[in-house]
C-alpha cells in the first residue's frame, strides 16, 4: 500500500473497543520515537489494510500490527511487538514473549469478553488535535 508510511509502523485496532481506545492512548503515551500510527478496523482505510494483507477479519477483530515492507502481526504476538518498542515497563514483557498457543489462549480469551468488561463505544473515538497526525 503506497500511501502509507514506510517508516512507521501501523496498529490497527477495534476503534469501538473501549480496552482497545485506552490501549491506543496508553501506546502514544509511551512512544518517544513516534514510531506508531493507527487506524481503526472498521475505517476504510483499515479495512484496504486488512485486505491488502489478505487478514481473515472474522479471526482477528481487536489488533493487528503492520510493518509495511516487512511484515505483520496479529494477537498476542502484535501486542508484545508493541510493547517491546515502548517506553514503559511494559517492554520487559516482551522479554517473556507471550505468543504462541499460551500467548493466544490469554489473548483470546480477553478479547472475547473485552466489551462485557470495558464496555463498547457507539462509534470510534475522534483524535484530539494535537493527536490527529497519529491516526491515519
Amino acid at each position: 500500500m503506497e500511501n502509507l508510511p514506510r517508516d512507521k509502523k501501523i496498529v490497527l485496532f477495534d476503534g469501538v473497543c473501549n480496552l482497545c481506545d485506552n490501549s491506543v492512548q496508553f501506546i502514544i503515551k509511551n512512544d518517544p520515537k513516534d514510531l506508531f500510527r493507527f487506524a481503526s478496523i472498521q475505517s476504510e482505510i483499515g479495512q484496504q489494510i486488512i485486505t491488502y494483507l489478505g487478514i481473515d477479519a472474522s479471526k482477528v477483530d481487536s489488533i493487528i500490527l503492520y510493518v509495511p515492507g516487512e511484515a505483520y502481526y496479529i494477537k498476542a504476538e502484535a501486542a508484545m511487538q508493541i510493547a517491546k518498542n515502548l517506553n514503559s515497563w511494559h517492554r520487559f514483557l516482551a522479554l517473556f514473549s507471550f505468543t504462541g498457543s499460551f500467548g493466544n489462549f490469554i489473548y483470546d480469551y480477553v478479547a472475547k469478553n473485552r466489551y462485557q468488561w470495558y464496555g463498547k463505544k457507539e462509534e470510534c473515538m475522534i483524535p484530539t488535535e494535537e493527536m490527529k497526525a497519529k491516526f491515519l
